[in-house]
């Protein structure tokens, strides 16, 4: 891997909980990003088992633990810049002046992607509990190839 991943796991809204489906679906990741409301530390930790971890903290992570996660942090994958936060809505950058290719949120447990200005941006959706009828959901992303891959994993169908 090197400083350059290329396998990005992406993950969100956990709320304490790790699914063991989660982490399968997240192996092999040369990185994994938790876009927040972490809930408890050791989610991390065994996130941190799979590979590196960046994650920033949600709106949910007020415990004394959670400080040192940051409200935005940036991931570095070869050439390819990635800003996490964990909710779009607060985002007070412009992603494309400067220069990140790729914006990762959650918050709104809604799996989804867009692309504007030739920047990705993808919400891997909620991997904790489930809240109204949404899917539970991770997702890889490709940096591999061009254009990126990018898959959302609905762990309901892992079990």
């Amino acid at each position: 891997m090197g400083n350059h991943p290329r396998r990005i796991g992406l993950i969100s809204d956990t709320h304490g909980l790790l699914r063991e489906e989660a982490l399968r679906a997240l192996r092999g990741s040369e990185l994994i990003v938790h876009a927040g409301d972490v809930g408890e530390p050791e989610i991390l930790d065994r996130l941190r088992e799979l590979a590196p971890v960046v994650a920033v903290r949600g709106n949910v992570d007020t415990a004394e633990w959670a400080r040192v996660l940051p409200v935005t942090a940036v991931a570095e994958a070869g050439a390819v810049l990635i800003y996490v936060l964990h909710d779009v809505k607060a985002l007070d950058l412009d992603p494309v002046a400067a220069g990140f290719g790729v914006v990762v949120s959650g918050h709104s447990h809604k799996f989804g992607r867009s692309e504007r200005g030739g920047v990705l941006y993808v919400n891997p959706g909620s991997a904790g509990p489930r809240r109204f009828q949404l899917p539970i959901t991770v997702a890889r992303l490709d940096l591999s190839r061009r254009p990126w891959g990018l898959e959302f994993v609905d762990l309901e169908r892992l079990k």
